[in-house]
């Protein structure tokens, strides 16, 4: 069993640490998280992709599709919640965060240029926004990178749960402090 950090700023960077190697490591547990937003009254919630973390900004960055639900949900309320589970380290992040969604300009373009030389850009080249109905599997056609979209979540605050049979930990981090809360 690993040895437990027990200070809470070096938590934080390890949180922060963790989240970086996501963004570059496919494997990564936390590079797939669940994004919840509200539609009305009612919580939504879905999987999306870490691409990119920024820490000094507190910022994380995922793509979706420009056309889909999700947007217009952000558009409407930017706030949303991140949650993420690593069964190697034993710990839960819920990330309060503010959310962004950007479909053009330099970010979006240069993010596109890279992307587009991948199969991942097939998830922003269809005709159809997600959800759509489809009379078959196939769709011989495809649309522009006009329905790329970049989603800039930055984070407000972060919950932090450590489940460990020493005994359960929890932190919460805001705006550059922390304190420990009762799991």
């Amino acid at each position: 069993m690993q040895s437990r950090i027990e200070s809470l700023s070096l938590i934080d960077t390890s949180i922060w640490q963790e989240l970086q190697q996501a963004a570059t490591q496919s494997g990564h547990e936390w590079r797939t998280m669940v994004l919840a937003t509200l539609e009305g009254q009612t919580a939504q919630a879905r999987c999306v992709v870490l691409r990119e973390v920024d820490a000094t900004a507190r910022a994380l960055l995922f793509y979706t599709d420009a056309r889909s639900p999700k947007v217009q949900q952000m558009r409407a309320q930017p706030q949303g919640t991140l949650l993420c589970w690593s069964s190697r380290l034993s710990w839960q992040l819920r990330l309060s965060v503010m959310l962004e969604v950007e479909t053009s300009g330099l970010e979006v373009s240069s993010r596109w240029a890279r992307l587009k030389l991948t199969p991942a850009a097939q998830d922003y080249l269809s005709p159809l926004p997600p959800g759509s109905p489809l009379a078959s599997q196939f769709q011989p056609e495809r649309a522009s990178r006009d329905n790329f979209a970049v989603v800039t979540a930055t984070v407000a605050s972060i919950d932090w749960l450590e489940l460990h049979a020493d005994g359960h930990r929890r932190a919460y981090f805001f705006d550059h402090s922390a304190h420990w809360l009762q799991p």
